[in-house]
């Protein structure tokens, strides 16, 4: 995954006001900002898309690598009975696949990542004026993103000042109504990111004389 998650620093989400904090004590508050625009109707619209969009392309990619396990089944068989001339042959086919395959999932990963990112920057700078709205109508001195961990160390944060579904619904309130009827609706314990759509790389055929 692109890992310049919005090139948004963890303290350009930290919303300081300094005549609040000259008036009362600091109020500070954290968020999963990822985790947050994934969980808003229109995250979950847009990464449901994205992968229905990969779908196609994952199910081809597992379909070539159960072909390479069926060739790589047939040679640990044919080990003690195949000639030389179809194991190596067997072998060469394998690996010429598995060369493929490991190919063909690294483009689809790297593309997949990029259409995410794009998603993750589209959303995320409407959710940053949602947070500005919230910290700033609750009084909020400062707000700081945990998704970017391990960058900002959090080692301990009290519950009540996680304000991600907070945020979420403020989000979903004041965006056109766009989730069909009986839609999903954000869990109590939002994900970070959305799953990948693509395989494992293929293992590459066994050399001569290791088949057990």
């Amino acid at each position: 995954m692109n890992k310049q998650l919005l090139k948004t620093p963890a303290l350009a989400l930290g919303l300081v006001s300094l005549a609040y904090g000259q008036a009362q004590p600091a109020k500070v508050g954290i968020t999963n900002f990822r985790a947050a625009i994934v969980n808003t109707r229109d995250g979950q619209k847009a990464f449901e898309e994205l992968q229905n969009r990969f779908d196609p392309r994952r199910k081809e990619l597992e379909k070539k690598q159960g072909e390479i396990a069926a060739l790589q089944e047939k040679l640990r068989q044919g080990a003690n009975t195949l000639s030389e001339e179809v194991r190596q042959k067997l072998m060469r086919d394998i690996d010429a696949r598995t060369r493929t395959l490991n190919r063909d999932t690294e483009d689809a990963q790297s593309e997949f990542d990029q259409e995410q990112q794009k998603v993750f920057e589209e959303l995320g700078g409407r959710m940053i004026q949602v947070i500005d709205k919230y910290a700033r109508d609750n009084v909020y001195t400062l707000v700081l993103d945990v998704s970017s961990l391990p960058q900002l160390a959090v080692l301990y944060a009290a519950n009540g000042i996680d304000i991600t579904k907070d945020i979420v619904d403020l989000y979903d309130r004041n965006a056109p109504p766009a989730a069909p009827p009986g839609a999903a609706r954000p869990s109590s314990s939002p994900a970070s990111r959305p799953t990948a759509p693509v395989i494992k790389p293929a293992t590459p055929a066994p050399k001569p004389g290791t088949i057990k």
